[in-house]
């Protein structure tokens, strides 16, 4: 079994980086081959609506037609049996580079037909894990969750399973008097980075382990 990771986050030792390893090692634990991609390495775009996904009788029906640094990386999910894919949360939503990612991935596999039917080649499990800065309660007042559901309602059509796991109120810096950001309480950050997010990744890695 084959599992592949996907870090739409900028940094590789944070937060979503880390949750993502250990959902890996969680991988790991029950046989299953893991490979992590930072998609900030990569050079690539998002979906530029050329529909030859969708062309009849095209080359390209069912699967994404650009070739660009995601290329390799589509082919590699395609083969896999399993997909977790990480993100921070930004401005209410996953990075530039997640989203660019997602429309990639989904768009491609869904088909305008009635009722709407998809190409994936196989079901697979996925999964789906946000770091963010805000509590719960913050989230749900900002109604993170639509934003949520649509990433899910799409890998859930192409693949099947999907479950979601999310890191709130996580720790943004290591010293948080080097930044403008007074509205933290860095000592309370830091005990929750402390007391919690070990929690997060315990969860991380049962998460792995069902996939």
């Amino acid at each position: 079994m084959k599992l592949i990771a996907i870090n739409g986050g900028p940094r590789k030792e944070w937060n979503t980086a880390t949750l993502l390893k250990h959902a890996m090692d969680g991988a790991k634990s029950k046989g299953a081959d893991t490979e992590l991609i930072h998609l900030y390495d990569l050079n690539f775009k998002g979906c530029t609506s050329c529909f030859a996904c969708k062309t009849k009788g095209g080359k390209s029906f069912g699967k994404c037609a650009m070739q660009d640094g995601l290329t390799p990386v589509l082919e590699k999910i395609a083969q896999a049996d399993a997909l977790v894919v990480g993100s921070p949360i930004y401005l209410g939503s996953t990075t530039g580079e997640t989203r660019s990612f997602l429309e990639r991935l989904i768009f491609q596999y869904l088909q305008y037909t009635n009722p709407p039917s998809t190409t994936a080649p196989r079901k697979i499990r996925t999964a789906f894990i946000y770091t963010m800065n805000v509590t719960q309660e913050q989230m749900d007042i900002m109604k993170y969750q639509y934003h949520f559901d649509l990433v899910s309602g799409g890998m859930q059509r192409n693949f099947g399973s999907h479950e979601a796991l999310y890191s709130f109120d996580t720790m943004q810096f290591e010293d948080y008097e080097k930044f403008v950001a007074p509205r933290f309480d860095a000592e309370a950050k830091r005990k929750r980075h402390e007391e919690v997010f070990p929690q997060d990744c315990m969860a991380a890695f049962e998460l792995g382990a069902r996939l």
